[in-house]
This record gives C-alpha cells, structure tokens and sequence, in this order.
C-alpha cells in the first residue's frame, strides 16, 4: 500500500511540476502584461484542483479492502474529470491575461464549487455502497458458517453412510436462501441446536442419530426458506 502511494505521489509531482515549467517558462501574447490578475487566478484554480486531486486519491487508496479500493475508484475518476476541468477553465484565464479578474473569479468559483459537489455526491456514494455491503456480509454469516461447519463434518465422518448424510445436508444448506433476518432468530437457533447434534453423531459415527438429526435439520431449513419468502 506504502509502495502504491508512494509511486502515485511521485506522478502528482512530476505533473504539478511540469504544470508550473509551463506556466511560468512559456511567453505571453505580445504586447500584452503576462502576469494579470485573471493569470493568477486561473493558476490558484488548477493548482488547489491538483491538490484536491491528490487528497481524494489517498483517501481512495487507504481503503481497508479490496471491494472499498473498488468503490474508491470512483471518486478518484471524479477528482480527475475535476482536474481537466479546471485545467481547460484554469487555463484560458491564464492565456486570456487581459480577462477583467471579475470574470476569472466568477468562472474559476463555479468550477470549483461543481467539482466540490462531484466529489461529495462520489463520497457519499462509495459510503453508501460500503455500508450496503457491511450489511450483506452481517445477513450472510448464518449460512456461511453452517456451510462451513458442514463442509467440516463432512471430512471428519469416519462411515461411508455418514458421510454421505452429510454431504446431504451440505448441499440443503448450499441452496438456501443465504440472507438472514432478526425474524428469523427463532428457527435459526433451532438450526443451531440440531447442528450441535448433529455433530456429535457425527463424532459417534451413529448413522441412524445422524439420519434423524439430518432430517430434522432439512425440515427446518425448509421453514426458514418458507419464512425468508414471506420476508422479501
């Protein structure tokens, strides 16, 4: 992460430097005073877009996950449309020198002030997202964990018969529905209870215990699909 930062910075640099070599070595129209008002003004406006630019960059590339990175990347997209946006307005103010500085100011603070508002609406945007996701991640637990645990005793069945018992209740558990919901608490600890049976037979290596506890528990999970219907 360091080492992506690091590189990306030193791009920043080089550009912004460049952006100055040409902004300051290149001529202005003959006959005409280079250093106005409107000159400045066009310069502060894409030197504050090059540093908001890279603001927005090292808050995307902080990101704690690949799908937050992800998410990020959109704002990142939106700070650079920023950028050339205020390099196009940015720079006719810096080429138009005679530009009265009433109309430089005017135009440079519309631009910047859109691109403020892009990168709170992005912002906003990848929060959204993320919290969407927190909350998939949260209602999908039960099912993951119950796959797992299964996928589990699968391997430890020491009996052919066992072990295809479990590889029974494997598959029930692997094409439910996986979202879950405070509803459905009652019928999800029962699930839990059975499953804590089950693996007990399954340490037993009690085929018929296994049998009964896996038919117990596909009824169940039948009921919580029947309910995770009801709940959509």
């Amino acid at each position: 992460m360091k080492k992506r930062i690091g590189l990306y910075i030193a791009a920043w640099a080089a550009l912004l430097a460049l952006f100055n070599v040409i902004a300051f070595v290149s001529v202005g129209w003959a006959g005409e005073e280079k250093y106005t008002p409107s000159f400045w003004i066009g310069y502060s406006l894409i030197s504050v877009a090059f540093v908001g630019q890279l603001l927005c960059a090292l808050y995307a590339f902080k990101a704690d996950s690949a799908n937050k990175l992800f998410y990020n990347l959109s704002l990142v997209t939106t700070s650079y449309s920023g950028l050339i946006a205020s390099f196009v307005f940015g720079g006719l103010c810096m080429l138009i020198s005679p530009l009265p500085y009433w109309v430089g100011v005017i135009l440079c603070a519309i631009v910047l002030v859109l691109n403020l508002l892009a990168v709170i609406k992005a912002t906003a945007a990848v929060s959204e997202v993320s919290a969407i996701d927190e909350k998939i991640k949260t209602q999908t637990f039960f099912i993951k964990t119950l796959i797992i645990d299964a996928e589990s005793l699968t391997e430890q069945a020491k009996s052919d018969e066992v072990k295809a018992e479990c590889k029974k209740i494997c598959d029930e558990i692997r094409y439910s529905d996986p979202m879950s919901n405070n509803a459905l608490a009652s019928v999800e600890s029962q699930i839990t209870i059975q499953f804590s049976a089950l693996t007990e037979a399954v340490e037993a290596d009690d085929c018929e215990l296994v049998r009964a506890v896996v038919k117990n528990i596909t009824v169940l999970l039948a009921d919580r699909n029947k309910k995770c219907k009801l709940l959509k």
